[in-house]
This record gives structure tokens, sequence and C-alpha cells, in this order.
């Protein structure tokens, strides 16, 4: 029971229905469930949130689903209150919706940029200015950004994704020293390459997939519950020195 007592939000978590191809946010929620924590699956995909905290309290743990789009700060401000009052106080944020685009920086079009900048840097911008408050009252408690090794790393493709999760990675820092005073501790982790629901439209192309598993030292892809597991370290008190890091979960690729 490593998150016992703790009360968890998690953002673009409705990825995690039983039988369906889970996402990070998904599996994390179902397993800090299972580790003792009390659950907040927020995403904009209300029938799967639904579903997915449903089924989570059907195993015994406590969750709810909260509408939430991450670019709306009257949104997180909702999204805090109903939490808060559910379970008494905030512990852990994880900043985890998401979208990708996958154009060269030619066909990249302004709209393209500003809603991967939206979602990713500014979501997880107005996560943290949403949770500090309510975790300084609380005592300290941990964020954790999802970013990605495209956050470290350049491709042929995916240019404003690339800048956007580049800057999750650098704004993590910042919000680290920021409010290491306050015992809230700031992270980032950095999935290599998996098989989610976001990503799964391009794992069907046979060869794309046989050059991304030979470019990995481990020659596989990860799975969502490796990442997750990371995100549950991060999130508990077994990393209580941590703050301002990067967890990659790559099998190798970045370390070439």
């Amino acid at each position: 029971m490593r998150l016992e007592g703790k009360a968890a939000l998690i953002t673009g978590a409705a990825n995690g229905v039983s039988g369906k191809l889970m996402g990070f946010g998904g599996a994390s929620a179902r397993i800090f469930a299972r580790e003792g924590a009390k659950v907040a699956i927020a995403d904009i995909n209300e029938q799967d949130g639904e579903t997915t905290a449903a089924q989570i309290r059907g195993s015994g743990a406590d969750a709810i689903f909260v509408r939430l789009d991450v670019t709306s700060e009257e949104e997180w401000a909702n999204a805090l209150r109903v939490v808060v009052s559910q379970f008494g106080k905030l512990d852990i944020l994880v900043n985890n919706a998401g979208s990708t685009s996958r154009e060269t920086v030619e066909d990249t079009t302004i709209e393209m940029w500003d809603g991967q900048m939206e979602v990713h840097a500014k979501g997880a911008f107005l996560g943290a200015k949403a949770v500090i408050p309510e975790m300084r009252k609380a005592g300290g408690g941990s964020i954790v950004n999802v970013s990605s090794i495209f956050g470290m790393i350049g491709s042929p493709s995916s240019t404003a994704y690339h800048a956007a999760k580049g800057a999750v990675r650098v704004f993590t820092k910042a919000a680290a020293i920021q409010y290491a005073k306050d015992r809230i501790r700031v992270n980032s982790v950095h999935p290599g390459y998996v098989d989610t629901p976001m990503t799964h439209q391009y794992f069907t192309d046979a060869d794309l997939v046989a050059r991304r598993t030979e470019s990995v030292p481990m020659k596989r892809f990860g799975t969502v519950e490796e990442i997750a597991y990371g995100i549950l370290y991060l999130a508990s008190d077994e990393a209580s020195y941590v703050t301002g890091a990067e967890l990659v979960i790559d099998g190798g690729a970045t370390a070439q």
C-alpha cells in the first residue's frame, strides 16, 4: 500500500477501461488505487472516464471521475474543488493528458503548434498552479509531469510535440526549485515507445514498428504498466528526496 492515505488527481486517465488498450493515465489510476490512493480520474472523455472510475470502485477502491479540459483555468479550479470536497485534500497530481502531431517544421501549422503547446505545456502549468496552494496547506505533495523521450531528442517528424514535451521537461525543473521549500516535489517521466490509445494509429505500420523496435537496445516496446510504475515511484514517499528529476523509461533508447 505505497500510497495509503493519499489523494491523487490524474489527467488523461479515462483510458483505463478493462478490456481496452490502456494509456499511461488509466494504468496509473488502477495501480494507484491498488496501492491505497483515492483517485480522481480527470479527462474530457466522460464515458470512458466514468467507466474507469466505476470499475475501480468495483474493486473496492475509492475513485471518482471529474471532467477536465486541461487548457481551461476555470475547469482546473472546478476539478480541484470537486476533488478536495470528495477526498478532503490533494497529495498527488499527475499531469498526463496529451495529444500528438507528426508533422515536419514546414508542414506544421500554427494551429497544430498552438494545440500541442496548449495541451502539454499550458496544461502542466495550469495544473501545477491550481494544486500548489492546496498541497502547501497539506504540508507538501508530489507533482508528476508526463513528458516523453521526444522532449529530450529529435525525430524526423512531430515538431510541435517535441517542442511541447521539451517545455514540460524544463517547466518541471523550474517548479521543483520554486516549491522545494514547501515540500512539494515536481518531477518528469519520459516514456519511450509504448503502444497506447494515442500512438496506436501509428504503430499499425509494421515497418515503423520494426524500425522503432530495432532502435531500442532492449529490442521491444515498453508497456503502460512499466511507465505507470515509474509514475507511482515519483508519486510515493519513496521518492521523498527526488525533485526536479527526469525519469527516463525507454529501454535504453536515449542512452545511445
